[in-house]
């Protein structure tokens, strides 16, 4: 190996010839590929096949090796057991043209060929295959015993994967039957598929390399992603020790509990979340890193994931305001739709330490305290977050240690109430639906300090009104671009309106919105023309600065 991780464009002659063997490993994923990612590779081979394209690109291949010979399939597995299938199925159907004496001698060489050259020796005698390609755990049998030996395959006695597998091979051996009918008309079907379909081959030595590689690919088909490769890490690691039968099938339901609770794309974010609720902060890169290096025996991959599969349930409802786990409780929901509606990553993990080792009230309190500082630290004044999750790591440590809430630790990155007024007085939010959703927070929560009246955040009957007009029509032409630039995102410059009512104010002036204005069942709309004459730069920046002051009172720690 050049380095610790090489990258090359390879067709499927150079990835299937050469004495090169491929290895799935034990734990990963079962075969899950289906009839429609089957006709896409179809129509995908079909549109090379006949010169409609010059090739076609498969995607991503990574590959764990350490000679350069013998591989690991550590993503990409779908794709290569399913060309592995559609292979065989060729030979199959050019055997039947040996068994029906249809050129036979022509026939037998081709099925020679392509066997030794892409699945692998197959004992003329014992019937035994040295196969190229190894399955995982669950499948390899059914390959290496029924598909490559060409047997009758059995109807009944399936697993759900190795189903898949029995009517993936009889799906392309239909679709070849139905496509070609001479012997030398589906070699040159093979051959063209063979050297016109290419990976891009990503080749690590070690897991580590694998994981750092997950966190920026998105390789096509059922994928392999990072929490894949962890479990298979973690079964390796019971698997290695001689467990009892019942230990895998026992890790195995905890493991598909916890995957039934996240699905598998939350999979990683929770555990990052999870392991910084109780350990020094890891970045994303360094999280498998330091899976690996504390856990590594059997009775510790137990723990961890008894413990995971308990937080699981807490986490999901740290993003589900209105899990049952809340009952009811309005203070609790209404922070946790806050933070919803922010998108911000950094409080989960002081959440879940907060929730597992805090009695209820002190809970509450620091919920409350985590979703303004979230307001103010990450919404209005832009910081650092990676200065935000040290500190709140440092108070999940001291929380698990305590079992107290501190609050002069999370205050240490609280913003002083002068930048935040500042930052507050000049914010603007560009449309966007995460936006839209924020400022109907903000104003909101204006309302009810001032008139003690509640929106619905989540009620279609509201809308964001632009005071000045996005469209720069004949009703604001006497607005310079400047400053009609400088003011239309302006804080200042939005008001929330019943959308009937932001329907009829369209693009009009500002003398006919007023008038929409006072229609208005919200206090701080009608105020808008109670108080201002004229519409313009000055009485934006008027209006924001005393929604900021008020801003001051609303979100404090």
């Amino acid at each position: 190996m050049k380095g610790s991780q090489d990258t090359t464009s390879s067709t499927l002659r150079q990835l299937l010839g050469n004495g090169l063997t491929y290895e799935i490993p034990k734990f990963q994923r079962d075969y899950s590929w289906e009839n429609e990612q089957w006709d896409d590779l179809w129509q995908d081979i079909q549109s090379v096949v006949n010169g409609v394209e010059p090739g076609h690109y498969l995607g991503y291949l990574v590959l764990q090796t350490k000679d350069d010979k013998n591989f690991k399939v550590i993503d990409g597995q779908q794709r290569i057991t399913t060309i592995s299938i559609l292979i065989l199925a060729v030979i199959k159907v050019l055997q039947e043209f040996v068994d029906r004496d249809i050129e036979p001698d022509k026939n037998t060489k081709r099925v020679e060929s392509f066997r030794n050259n892409y699945i692998g020796y197959l004992d003329p005698v014992t019937l035994i295959a040295t196969n190229k390609l190894r399955l995982n755990r669950n499948n390899d049998d059914f390959y290496r015993s029924k598909l490559v030996p060409l047997e009758q395959l059995p109807q009944r006695g399936l697993n759900s994967s190795e189903r898949l597998m029995k009517n993936c091979f009889e799906w392309f051996e239909t679709k070849i039957k139905g496509t070609y009918s001479t012997g030398e008309a589906v070699a040159e079907f093979i051959d063209k598929t063979i050297d016109k379909l290419f990976f891009t081959v990503i080749s690590v030595n070690d897991e580590l390399n694998a994981f750092k590689v997950f966190e920026t690919l998105n390789a096509r088909g059922v994928q392999l992603s990072a929490s894949d490769l962890l479990k298979n890490y973690l079964f390796s690691v019971v698997d290695s020790n001689n467990p009892h039968k019942s230990e895998i099938s026992t890790i195995e339901s905890i493991w598909g509990k916890i995957i039934g609770k996240l699905g598998s794309e939350k999979l990683a974010e929770f555990l990052r979340v999870y392991w910084n609720s109780k350990y020094k902060t890891v970045r994303k890169n360094d999280l498998f890193k330091a899976i690996r290096r504390n856990i590594s025996h059997k009775k510790e991959v137990f723990e961890l994931l008894r413990s995971l599969e308990s937080s699981a349930d807490i986490y999901m409802a740290l993003r589900n305001p209105f899990d049952e786990l809340w009952k009811g409780d309005k203070q609790i929901i209404s922070n946790l739709t806050a933070l919803k509606i922010f998108q911000v990553r950094q409080p989960f993990s002081l959440l879940l330490a907060g929730y597992q080792h805090l009695e209820h009230q002190k809970f509450k309190k620091a919920l409350d305290d985590i979703t303004t500082l979230s307001f103010r630290y990450n919404i209005i004044s832009g910081l650092n977050p990676n200065d935000q999750e040290t500190v709140y790591n440092e108070l999940s440590q001291s929380i698990r240690t305590n079992n107290d809430y501190d609050q002069n630790i999370i205050k240490k990155i609280d913003p002083k109430d002068d930048s935040f007024e500042t930052a507050f007085s000049n914010k603007e939010f560009k449309r966007t639906s995460r936006n839209h959703k924020i400022v109907k927070y903000i104003l909101s929560k204006v309302e009810r300090k001032l008139y003690s009246s509640d929106i619905d955040l989540f009620s279609d009957l509201y809308t964001i009104e632009h005071i000045m007009s996005e469209s720069n029509d004949e009703n604001w032409e006497h607005i310079p671009d400047n400053v009609f630039e400088r003011c239309i995102y302006r804080l200042g410059n939005l008001a929330i309106l019943e959308n009937k009512l932001n329907n009829e104010s369209g693009t009009k002036s500002y003398e006919d919105k007023k008038l929409i204005f006072e229609k208005s069942s919200l206090h701080t709309t009608q105020a808008i023309p109670k108080h201002y004459d004229e519409w313009g730069e000055n009485e934006i920046n008027s209006r924001q600065s005393q929604i900021a002051n008020q801003a001051k009172q609303i979100w404090r720690i």
